[in-house]
């Protein structure tokens, strides 16, 4: 990618799509593409055609989607994998009929089996049931994954998927409803030391580890195989992106309550389900290409609650004191 490319961000006003912007524009970018929902809707056929025929991009990132935890995923499946599946399959079509260069489509490491063995090499895809949680996105992101090979092996483009694991960063979704864990816990824990609370209540046992990479990180992996991948004879590849480190639940809240200073009680809602027991992700093939992450989480964490904490940043910080 010259710095004059012609390079399209979808969902720039995401978690992950802005930082792409951001990293992107560090490295001296100059012609950037981007649009609005309100602007592009993705999941209308012929407003994407149409928009890939005028913008003509070279290269994708293919960061929009309907994301959600565990409460979002079980209470709108329908809207989770008819609305993801059609963004993806709009973009990655028009970017093959408008002879874009390279696509890199984000997943998700729900993707993989619920007892994948861990932690869990890209090769485990498609080799046991999901977790019955967020079966839905699981399936459609498959879908872009297997559209992206499908699209290289007949037609010879350069879609590479990609599977990060949880994300958190700024400009993450703070709302309690449809919030992934890490800035879920930030709101409860702000919110409950601004009312003084005497305790915060966590969905499930605490026990299920995760791993967690800042989305920084993940935008530089994103550039990085962007600049670096080279499709392989069969025309399949797919890189797994984490930082190769999890955490239980229990242990992440303790971090953010330290971080935000919450002085507490923690209680675990064990009635609620807990997901996934394990779920880290095998980075070895980044690794050997050169890539691996800068950001501890302590250090995430920590500047994720100050983004979150400085206004205007986002809506949901409110001060419930009096």
């Amino acid at each position: 990618m010259n710095k004059n490319a012609r390079i399209y961000v979808a969902g720039h006003r995401g978690l992950v799509g802005s930082a792409i912007v951001r990293r992107l524009k560090t490295e001296g970018y100059t012609h950037l593409i981007t649009r609005t929902h309100s602007e592009l809707d993705l999941t209308d056929p012929k407003a994407v055609t149409h928009f890939f025929s005028i913008e003509k991009p070279e290269f994708v990132f293919l960061a929009a989607a309907k994301v959600g935890g565990i409460l979002a995923n079980q209470t709108y499946p329908a809207e989770f994998i008819h609305q993801n599946l059609m963004i993806q399959t709009n973009v990655i079509h028009s970017s093959y009929v408008h002879g874009v260069k390279k696509l890199l489509f984000l997943g998700s490491s729900c993707i993989y089996p619920k007892m994948a063995p861990q932690p869990i090499k890209e090769e485990y895809l498609m080799t046991g049931p999901f977790e019955p949680t967020n079966s839905a996105y699981a399936v459609a992101k498959i879908a872009g994954i297997e559209m992206c090979w499908a699209y290289n092996r007949q037609y010879g483009t350069h879609f590479i998927p990609v599977m990060p694991t949880n994300l958190y960063g700024p400009n993450d979704n703070f709302d309690l409803e449809t919030a992934h864990v890490v800035p879920a816990l930030i709101r409860k824990f702000h919110e409950a030391k601004e009312a003084n609370y005497d305790s915060v209540i966590i969905w499930g046992t605490g026990n299920p580890k995760r791993e967690f990479l800042h989305v920084d990180d993940m935008a530089d992996a994103s550039y990085f195989l962007m600049k670096h991948t080279i499709i392989t004879n069969d025309k399949k590849v797919l890189f797994n992106i984490g930082t190769g480190i999890d955490i239980s639940i229990k242990e992440l809240a303790e971090t953010i309550r330290d971080t935000v200073g919450y002085t507490g009680k923690i209680s675990y809602d064990e009635s609620k389900p807990d997901g996934t027991t394990r779920k880290l992700l095998d980075v070895e093939r980044l690794k050997t290409m050169g890539w691996r992450h800068k950001t501890s989480l302590k250090n995430g964490i920590q500047a994720t609650y100050k983004w979150y904490t400085t206004p205007p940043n986002n809506t949901y910080v409110q001060t419930i004191k009096g």
